[in-house]
């Protein structure tokens, strides 16, 4: 495995990050391809031997099973050594009360308090707002969040999918005096989404934000041919994939291409797709979840497939803009 550094927080950070979306309990039900406790527990120790450390999870994840999973599998190993994420924002629980959602000071410290409970353990190296909140000025929840770093729960704050004007924002409030400014972006970023290059990764890069890209990919999209897409249970029954535009504006080309290449190579196309992210200077640690050991394992080997500047460009040629996706 080979690590980097987390935008300029001097965290060292291995090159591929855990998503914990699909990790769950047997009984969790938000989502169909959730996998249970003993595949989640299998996944996560696999990642570990394979020198993942940084993990990334929500409280809104399988209604907050992924984080009791996920506490309890890292419970075998020195806390020290894991660089744990988790986020803030979407309702935790199905029909949840008003206040557990948002970015309010109530919402933060309670549901802080409950993901350090599901996670067992006193911090987390990276806390993040996980999307804008247009109720509550982003003042007082930097001031909130401010308190959570004083109070040793958290090291990090962290940002994700919104408007480059409305990051900006947040990084001036928390440039106050007396405040903790974000450190990272998590951004929907991938072969067949390329929007964010036009504002917020030159920004992040200005900034010193470290980037970890969501649905590297695309759902599934980057990694397999187009025809099969919907031949998974994530594929068949996703709705957020559905709703995506990787197919339109190129993305079916895109797609074809990274086959091609794949298979030129003798890799998987989820390799070339990664390896493409690994490429890009302003990324910093792709999120890559799994339902499987051997796609984990395929994906960490994308870290040692070189990709030249030409390959690069015969991936990227054919895309075209798409309309703005997954501030929602």
């Amino acid at each position: 495995m080979e690590y980097t550094t987390l935008g300029d927080t001097g965290t060292s950070v291995s090159r591929i990050g855990l998503g914990c979306n699909t990790l769950g309990l047997d009984s969790s039900e938000k989502w169909d391809w959730t996998v249970g406790e003993a595949k989640s527990r299998e996944i996560v120790d696999r990642a570990v031997e394979l020198g993942i450390n940084f993990f990334d999870t929500a409280n809104s994840y399988s209604w907050g099973d992924s984080e009791r999973v996920l506490g309890d599998a890292l419970a075998e190993y020195d806390r020290d050594e894991m660089v744990l994420a988790t986020k803030v924002y979407n309702d935790p629980v199905e029909d949840a009360h008003p206040n557990a959602s948002g970015l309010s000071r109530k919402t933060i410290e309670q549901e802080l308090s409950n993901s350090l409970d599901r996670l067992g353990t006193e911090y987390v190296d990276l806390y993040q707002i996980h999307r804008w909140d247009e109720e509550t000025p982003i003042e007082v929840t930097v001031r909130a969040l401010t308190d959570a770093v004083r109070r040793g729960q958290v090291e990090y704050l962290g940002a994700s999918s919104m408007w480059t004007y409305q990051f900006a924002a947040a990084l001036h409030a928390g440039a106050a005096p007396g405040l903790e400014p974000f450190a990272t972006m998590q951004n929907h970023y991938n072969l067949v989404y390329r929007e964010e290059e036009r504002e917020m990764l030159p920004f992040c890069s200005r900034e010193g934000i470290g980037v970890i890209p969501w649905a590297p990919l695309a759902g599934g999209f980057l990694a397999r041919p187009h025809e099969r897409i919907h031949a998974t249970r994530r594929g068949e029954t996703s709705s957020s994939l559905r709703r995506r535009p990787y197919p339109d504006n190129g993305g079916i080309e895109i797609n074809e291409r990274v086959e091609e290449l794949a298979g030129e190579k003798g890799v998987s196309m989820a390799q070339i797709a990664v390896a493409w992210l690994l490429h890009k200077e302003a990324v910093d640690v792709p999120i890559v979840g799994a339902t499987r050991i051997e796609h984990l394992e395929d994906i960490v080997e994308a870290t040692e497939l070189t990709l030249s500047d030409s390959d690069a460009s015969y991936l990227e040629e054919p895309y075209e803009p798409v309309p703005v996706s997954g501030h929602e």
